[in-house]
């Protein structure tokens, strides 16, 4: 059980109350979240205690089921997001890229999951070529609407879909940050897109010391 002083449990409900504002518009302007770390050694905000994004259960690019305990040993980054998306999603993808990089042999503890938000579209098969492009070893996830749906309020995840000018052009505003659990699967960190590799690196090492 987690004992919060009144400053942590502030920031706890500041991240809860505003994880839903971060977005990908169809002019690709990337709306950030506008939080500040809690008071701790991460240089992220860390939402340990946080009662919720406890698991999921949806099938990965290839096929097979997989569940939060698959990566028991393994800090995991999970994201929300499409293949469609003109920016926030490929520059987070790249972001994470760099950050195995200056892992080094570290980032085989390091599980990269990116969920599509848009499953009409995004296909097992588009997600094996998108996913894996930035790191191998990155994972895409992909479920039907209701499934996707359910992943998404058990992460607090906003998205919504955007109309375009012609059918099936439309975009998908939804929330730009990503969540980090620990080797023993517990929520610890919101990550705020577009920071860049060297907070996530530090975290990262931090959580797999």
């Amino acid at each position: 059980m987690h004992f919060l002083t009144a400053k942590r449990a502030a920031a706890l409900v500041l991240v809860a109350a505003s994880v839903l504002l971060g977005a990908c518009d169809k002019k690709g302007e990337g709306a950030q979240m506008m939080l500040s770390p809690a008071q701790s050694s991460f240089k992220n905000t860390d939402v340990t205690g946080l009662d919720y994004a406890k698991d999921f259960a949806m099938p990965d690019h290839t096929g097979k089921m997989r569940t939060l305990s698959d990566f028991k040993g393994k800090a995991v980054v999970v994201f929300f997001g499409y293949t469609q998306c003109p920016d926030v999603c490929p520059t987070t993808m790249a972001e994470m890229a760099n950050v195995m990089k200056e892992l080094g042999p570290l980032s085989d503890k390091v599980q990269v999951l990116f969920v599509t938000v848009d499953p009409d579209r995004d296909t097992p098969e588009l997600l094996s070529k998108y996913v894996p492009s930035f790191d191998p070893r990155f994972l895409g996830l992909v479920g039907d609407k209701e499934a996707t749906e359910k992943m998404a309020k058990e992460f607090r995840v906003f998205f919504q879909k955007v109309p375009g000018k012609e059918p099936g052009s439309y975009t998908m505003d939804h929330t730009a940050g990503s969540y980090v659990f620990d080797p023993q699967g517990r929520l610890r960190l919101f990550v705020r897109h577009g920071q860049g590799a060297e907070p996530i690196v530090h975290d990262l090492k931090r959580l797999l010391s």
